[in-house]
């Protein structure tokens, strides 16, 4: 046991230790927010609250791309900001319905750290 938490010792001491920026590439807290700052993340998230669409819908509803839509809607349901609410078949393809789950977000600066808080979509509560 004492080897092994040595072996991890030298290890840690002979890796560079990392800066912010990649401190934060795995810090779950500012990959939600960065992409909350994100404009077309955030209209798809919030396009999304009220009612579950599919990506053809909310790409014609926020005149977006569909590509750039299914990559948004990827990284969203990645954080789990969005799922999928349910499942339809049409034509023999599966078409999935996203829905977001937060209803609301707030970021606020204090100091030297921000704080994110995210509340519950109401719309997923309720059903």
């Amino acid at each position: 046991m004492l080897c092994e938490l040595m072996r991890k010792s030298i290890i840690r001491e002979a890796l560079p230790k990392p800066n912010v920026l990649q401190l934060s590439e795995y810090d779950i807290t500012q990959k939600i927010m960065d992409s909350l700052v994100n404009p077309c993340h955030r209209a798809v998230l919030f396009s999304v609250v009220t009612e579950s669409k599919i990506a053809n819908q909310i790409s014609e509803d926020l005149n977006i791309s569909l590509s750039a839509v299914y990559k948004t809607l990827g990284k969203l349901e990645g954080l789990t900001l969005v799922f999928v609410e349910k499942f339809e078949l049409k034509e023999g393809k599966k078409i999935k319905f996203y829905k977001s789950r937060i209803g609301n977000a707030e970021i606020a600066l204090h100091t030297d750290d921000a704080i994110l808080k995210l509340y519950p979509n109401k719309a997923v509560i309720d059903t």
